[in-house]
């Protein structure tokens, strides 16, 4: 899933370098923690949360696959 994860935001990003993504993982829950440039949060997060609402729609549905939760967060 991380890898999903990283193929997205590096796709809306203008600065992919500066993409860091943390995992933890605990029992049947993923949590990521992704810090971006401050000049490409707005695009992660676009118009009203759309954006990442959609990129945590895909991450769910890849984790329901395999009976798992996953948070996203974003600093």
């Amino acid at each position: 899933m991380k890898d999903v994860l990283m193929y997205i935001i590096g796709s809306l990003v203008e600065n992919p370098q500066a993409v860091k993504v943390g995992v933890a993982e605990d029992g049947d829950i993923i949590r990521f923690k992704l810090v971006l440039a401050s000049s490409d949060r707005g695009k992660v997060i676009g118009k009203e949360g759309r954006v990442v609402k959609a990129i945590r729609t895909v991450l769910q549905t890849a984790a329901a696959r395999q009976n798992k939760k996953v948070y996203l967060d974003i600093d």
